[in-house]
């Protein structure tokens, strides 16, 4: 395959083929729509469960199979990509998806909407890692501030965006809805990156199958483990098989995985070179625990607003409003910050502020509290985002070569992703132990600690303890980005080579 590349760095400076910024918007639609999907479904869990008649176990295994598909395969992409092409994997991925989600809508049962939810996620795992590696190739240094911003904008607001759209789709047209608004969606994103997308150098590489099948089976039992656990209240899943026994396989496999990319003598799945390159490995590390924390606060903010607070779904998620406005209007100006200046410690920052924000929500979760002071917060949140997710991405990966580019984006998205689940899993397991400590039996007996949601408006005699409990779990959160703000102070300058005023323009 022919190159398209102006630069040795992977920019696209004097390139006339190559227009990145109408790339990287044809990618962020794509982007955008398959992470809505991952939190979309939670408003709607309800309506499928009476839809499709079945059980509320059933029905959160449509979300499950699409985590699952989503994080399992994502190291094993983001070197296809290097491999195939990263145009032909995001189109490709993109199309897998669009059609799965077809298929979710017209699902005549819960089996038919599980199995199309796992190549929903598979084709989402196809996607992801194409998305990165294409900014690191095609944006010079002065200018992937800028595009990593929106990049890492779009990653944050896009599962704040999910329940509100929910909650609309699902009052206006029924559950099917929040599937088939993929469908026109998802063909628009194809047509554009199709058109846009560049084709990339590609190099023939002698894949590492045993590595394949090694990293495959450790995330599969790593990532079910920690995201059934609390189904299994971390006990006994089959006969002598249990959560941990799965975990700590998972933990076991992923290390021989690790071994085998050391000692084999071909080309490794997972070049173990990206972490000689300190920022990579700080920055990896880093959105672990921004994984864990954003996908854990979400839990008990949403709880409180909705049982203590009488909202609706939709209500609850409009009280974020003030923080994707923010986070999308601050991403260019923070990333052309980070063009002309070392922006590392303002990840640092956005750290800081979004355990400020948490922090804030925890003194106002009492529900007398008038339900203006909680937009307050979510202001705060909006200016965390914005410093956070764009320079943590851009200082992570400024440094990788084109070659290692699809790698470096599957470990940073494989990373984010497995946070997720920890978050979630950690926070559910801290939900039931704070309410049973604030209300006793009286949680067991209204159904709070069952984790089904299927509890209604709480007592007046129950609010206090409830939001009592659901403060408290927010400190888990806090507590990850605070941890992961100490490890952001182990980033190395930037280069001032790569640092100028941006000379490319958005088109």
């Amino acid at each position: 395959m022919q190159s398209s590349e102006a630069e040795p760095d992977g920019g696209s400076g004097s390139d006339p083929e190559i227009r990145p910024w109408a790339a990287l918007w044809s990618m962020v639609l794509g982007f955008f729509m398959i992470l809505v999907d991952t939190t979309i479904v939670s408003v709607a869990n309800p309506s499928i469960m009476a839809a499709l008649d079945t059980t509320m176990t059933a029905t959160l295994w449509a979300t499950s199979a699409f985590l699952l598909a989503y994080a399992v395969p994502l190291l094993i992409t983001g070197r296809l990509g290097d491999r195939f092409g990263p145009r032909r994997l995001y189109l490709s991925g993109l199309t897998v998806f669009t059609l799965a989600s077809l298929a979710c809508g017209l699902s005549p049962t819960i089996e038919a909407l599980i199995a199309a939810r796992v190549f929903q996620g598979l084709g989402a795992a196809m996607l992801t890692p194409q998305t990165m590696a294409v900014i690191t190739r095609i944006f010079p240094p002065r200018t992937r501030g800028s595009a990593m911003s929106i990049w890492g904008v779009t990653a944050g607001v896009a599962t704040l965006v999910g329940p509100i759209l929910g909650g609309f789709l699902l009052g206006a047209a029924g559950w099917e809805w929040i599937f088939f608004v993929n469908v026109p969606v998802g063909v628009v994103a194809f047509v554009l990156a199709f058109r846009y997308v560049p084709r990339l150098d590609t190099r023939a590489h002698r894949f590492d199958w045993f590595g394949v099948a090694l990293s495959a089976l450790g995330m599969f039992l790593l990532v079910f483990g920690l995201q059934e656990g609390e189904s299994f209240a971390w006990g006994v899943i089959w006969g002598p098989i249990t959560v941990w026994g799965l975990i700590l396989s998972g933990l076991a496999v992923l290390a021989v995985f690790v071994w085998w990319q050391r000692a084999q003598r071909g080309e490794p799945l997972l070049p173990l070179r990206l972490f000689r390159d300190r920022n990579f490995s700080v920055g990896a590390a880093t959105i672990t625990l921004v994984g864990l924390g954003v996908n854990a606060m979400s839990l008990p903010l949403m709880f409180h607003f909705q049982l203590v607070r009488g909202l609706t779904p939709s209500q609850a998620a409009l009280l974020m409003v003030p923080m994707a406005i923010l986070s999308l209007l601050l991403a260019r100006p923070v990333g052309r910050f980070v063009d002309r200046r070392d922006g590392r410690r303002l990840a640092t920052l956005g750290l800081l502020l979004h355990a400020v924000g948490l922090a804030l929500y925890l003194l106002l979760m009492i529900w007398e509290t008038p339900i203006g002071w909680l937009l307050v917060p979510s202001a705060v949140l909006g200016f965390a985002n914005s410093f956070m997710w764009g320079p943590l991405a851009s200082i992570t990966t400024y440094g990788l070569s084109p070659s290692l580019a699809g790698a470096g984006s599957g470990v940073y998205n494989t990373n984010r992703q497995v946070g997720a689940v920890l978050g979630a899993a950690a926070m559910a397991a801290l939900m039931q132990a704070r309410l049973t400590a604030e209300l006793g039996a009286a949680a067991g007996a209204a159904g709070l600690t069952e984790g089904d949601g299927s509890a209604g408006a709480l007592p007046e005699s129950m609010r206090a303890g409830f939001a009592a409990a659901m403060a408290q779990s927010l400190l888990l959160p806090i507590a990850a980005m605070l941890l992961g703000m100490a490890v952001t102070l182990l980033f190395r300058p930037r280069p001032p080579a790569t640092r100028s005023v941006p000379i490319v323009t958005p088109g």
